[in-house]
């Protein structure tokens, strides 16, 4: 449940007024878009701020994955918890340019989910299913009815693989889209086939310092350019998009763009019932309003005349904000003449145009709304969990809405029964089934004008003798978690073979297991608070995975999810303690600092192999004594996440140069990496990063120093030791440096040249500096073997 403040601050940030000229800015179109794309922030946000509130068009984002074989820029969540913060920063970016998201990918469980970096569109397909890709954008463009489609990226050589096969599948969806015998099944979904007008490419290439388009772009066949910005607040369209992709702040997103230029041009590639040609409008031959739809061939005159005078008090109501009485005259007036027209369509017109005015009459109830509730507020109280019993209340104040009633929309099997009521406030007692299913961790879609999740309100009250209706989201949403969960402290391990007796110390926070299943000679008793894990006398080498019972079943874990710019949300997951036994030696006298970012775990991980690490705060790096530490351990992204590392950049540079080791894990070009000023001698990582990855996680490894030191002490890395890598090799590689710096291993995907930046090392004065673009940070979370025997030596004293 939400505290005051940030009651408040929701309120605030949302003023009336706002609201309400948002709300009427959607009648000015009856025109819908959709941008497709793979990924969270693939969108085009500042074009479609424009669609959106310049022309007043919906939009939709079709999104395929919930990015959650990325990165993260702001913290440790990785795989699922990571795909459930990107799910959260789509829907705020989406809430900030009031469109609809439509998730086509459901998480890593799904075969449609992020797999991490692709080079190839083919091999993206093969891995999510063609066909299956092609069915769910089929479905989406039959439930949303878009009139334009456009992809995000080219299919073109050096583009992101997932972004390749996105917009194959977006073009291959657009045609079966409209065909009756292409996936029969979804008449069952009350889908009916459906014939997008029209489908853009970008007219502008994808290349940057991630991505490099080898083929031009094609020419423009239509340019948009929107005059004089945004009226609520001022800002370019360009700069309300930032504002939009802001909240896509674990990718870095959102920068202040001076004096941007809001125009875009566009490839019409394909269209329906007409020729292909330059445009002047994008919403050239389409129904762009009621008054379009007025012309639609074999409309009966009478109801062609009403939506033109239904577009009129369109028109008006628009014209006179902030005048709520007018508005809701002119508006009123408007839906009963849209609902006059419905009933009067034949069979066939309403198939074609009856969803626009649904649609209509659906964003004319949310202005409605505005102009005679003064605040409505839905709160569920109370933990919940299957057999629990909470609590839902609501308040609105709605004193101009006559015959005001709430109805709550709850998972099936869930019943409210009123507990109190009075006028603008109703309570209820909800009961959960013992057999309810946990809300799954990714929901199925985003509405802007509510309706989301499970569980909402349904508003409705009479105004000018007719009733209008609204979906209320809960200031939260309702969802279904254990009844008792917990967290293990630690929740993985690492035991090295020949180092003594190795038992482990576990803290079990939240319930109390029951017992353990453990694997055949791991032991695991109760100590006080703590439980103790004995492993075998001789473990075998390998994972072991010991899982607490509670209430008879496997635990779960609830992993809170929470950050300032998004909405509290969280990933339910099984509770387990995995334990890695390997061999593996740690380097004599190795005292390490760890200067990281947040956004790895490799400070922990180093700690689990039994090394002796300092956390290194910013008192450390600008007064502190380095010299005691043999070892410094800088954590990817982080010379961009923290001012105190890059400034310390001189103090690392003499802490090598009298006799210390400086191990830089991989950086990305925009992360305060200056190649002459961040490392001790001069390195360039490579842009763009698609040439300087190698995205295969079995890719060959060629070692070009078999005897050196990194590769050799105190364990001698082999072939057996690049094996079970995931996701990927290594990203961002060095492309140039110093003649100082030697190569120590050469990769590269199926079909390139060998890149050699992936480890490179430097004598420098008495010391040493290394830098690492192996994804090992990755590896260590897996678990991977050779990742903590390589990063042992990687460690070792200079």
């Amino acid at each position: 449940m939400l505290g005051h403040h940030d009651r408040l601050a929701r309120a605030v940030h949302r003023p009336a007024l706002v609201r309400l000229h948002r709300a009427l800015s959607r009648l000015r179109s009856a025109l819908t878009v959709m941008n497709t794309g793979a990924h969270p922030d693939d969108e085009i946000n500042d074009m479609l701020s424009a669609f959106r509130f310049a022309y007043g068009m919906r939009i939709v984002v079709a999104c395929s994955t919930r990015g959650e074989g990325g990165q993260n820029a702001l913290g440790p969540e990785r795989g699922g918890a990571l795909g459930v913060l990107r799910t959260a920063e789509m829907e705020e970016a989406a809430r900030r340019m009031d469109a609809d998201v439509a998730w086509l990918g459901h998480g890593p469980d799904d075969p449609v989910h992020d797999f991490g970096f692709s080079k190839n569109g083919d091999d993206t397909l093969r891995r999510w299913g063609e066909e299956r890709i092609v069915e769910r954008l089929v479905r989406a463009y039959r439930r949303y009815r878009p009139d334009i489609v456009i992809p995000t990226f080219l299919d073109v050589p050096g583009q992101h693989g997932h972004h390749r096969a996105m917009t194959r599948a977006a073009e291959t969806a657009w045609a079966l889209a409209a065909d009756p015998s292409a996936f029969p099944e979804h008449a069952e979904l009350g889908l009916e086939p459906w014939q997008a007008c029209k489908f853009y490419l970008p007219a502008w290439s994808g290349a940057g310092y991630a991505y490099d388009d080898e083929a031009p772009p094609p020419p423009a066949t239509l340019s948009i350019q929107v005059a004089g910005g945004d009226e609520v607040t001022g800002l370019a369209y360009g700069q309300l998009g930032e504002w939009s992709r802001a909240a896509h702040a674990s990718q870095g997103m959102g920068v202040w763009r001076d004096d941007p230029v809001d125009q875009w041009g566009l490839h019409l590639k394909l269209r329906a019932g007409g020729p292909l040609g330059p445009e002047s409008d994008i919403r050239d031959h389409l129904p762009a309003s009621l008054a379009d739809l007025a012309a639609a061939p074999g409309l009966a005159p009478a109801a062609a005349a009403a939506l033109r005078e239904a577009q009129e008090h369109i028109d008006k109501a628009v014209g006179a904000f902030p005048d709520r009485r007018r508005i809701g005259g002119a508006l009123g007036r408007a839906a009963h003449l849209i609902e006059t027209v419905k009933k009067s369509l034949s069979r066939e017109i309403a198939g074609r145009m009856g969803h626009r005015l649904d649609r209509k009459l659906r964003e004319i109830d949310a202005v409605l709304f505005e102009v005679h509730a003064h605040a409505a507020r839905a709160v569920f109280k109370g933990p919940c969990h299957p057999g629990a019993r909470i609590g839902l209340d609501i308040r609105i104040d709605a004193p101009d809405l006559a015959n005001l009633r709430v109805s709550p929309r709850l998972p099936d099997g869930m019943e409210a029964v009123e507990t109190a009521g009075e006028p603008g406030h109703v309570e209820y007692a909800i009961a959960v089934p013992a057999s309810a299913s946990h809300t799954g961790n990714y929901s199925e879609a985003f509405d802007p004008m509510g309706g989301n999740g499970d569980a909402g309100v349904v508003v409705s009250g009479e105004v000018g003798g007719r009733t209008i209706r609204v979906d209320l989201d809960p200031e939260e949403p309702l969802t279904i978690g254990p009844s008792r969960s917990l967290s293990l402290d630690p929740d993985m391990a690492v035991v090295r073979t020949g180092s003594g007796p190795s038992r482990l110390r576990v803290q079990a926070i939240g319930a109390c297991p029951a017992e353990w299943r453990a694997p055949d000679g791991w032991t695991v008793r109760r100590e006080g608070g703590d439980w103790i894990v004995d492993p075998p006398q001789r473990a075998s080498p390998g994972i072991a995975r010991l899982v607490p019972v509670v209430d008879g079943r496997p635990a779960s874990r609830v992993q809170a999810v929470a950050y300032p710019h998004i909405r509290p949300t969280r990933l339910i997951a099984p509770a387990e303690l995995k334990v890695l036994t390997l061999d593996v030696a740690l380097p004599a006298d190795a005292r390490i600092g760890y200067a990281g970012g947040g956004s790895d775990n490799v400070g922990a991980h180093l700690r689990r192999l039994g090394l002796d690490v300092t956390d290194l705060t910013e008192a450390d790096l600008t007064a502190g004594s380095l010299s005691e530490l043999t070892t410094i351990v800088v954590g990817i992204f982080a010379f961009g996440l923290r001012r105190d590392l890059r400034d310390a950049s001189g103090r690392l540079r003499r802490f090598v140069e009298e006799g210390g080791h400086l191990v830089t894990l991989y950086h990305r070009p925009t992360d305060g990496w200056d190649p002459d000023h961040t490392p001790p001698r001069r390195l360039v990582i490579g842009s763009p990063s698609l040439r300087w990855r190698v995205t295969d996680p079995s890719a060959p490894v060629t070692v070009l120093k078999p005897e050196d030191p990194l590769l050799t002490y105190p364990n001698r890395i082999g072939a057996e030791d690049w094996e079970g890598w995931d996701k990927e090799r290594g990203l961002y590689f060095a492309a140039e440096y110093d003649s100082s710096y030697e190569e120590l291993l050469a990769l590269r995907d199926p079909g390139e040249s060998p890149l050699k930046g992936s480890l490179v090392s430097a004598r420098i004065g008495r010391g040493r500096h290394t830098h690492v673009a192996l994804v090992l940070h990755h590896q260590l979370d897996k678990l991977v073997p050779g990742a903590f025997r390589l990063l042992a030596n990687l460690v070792q004293p200079a």
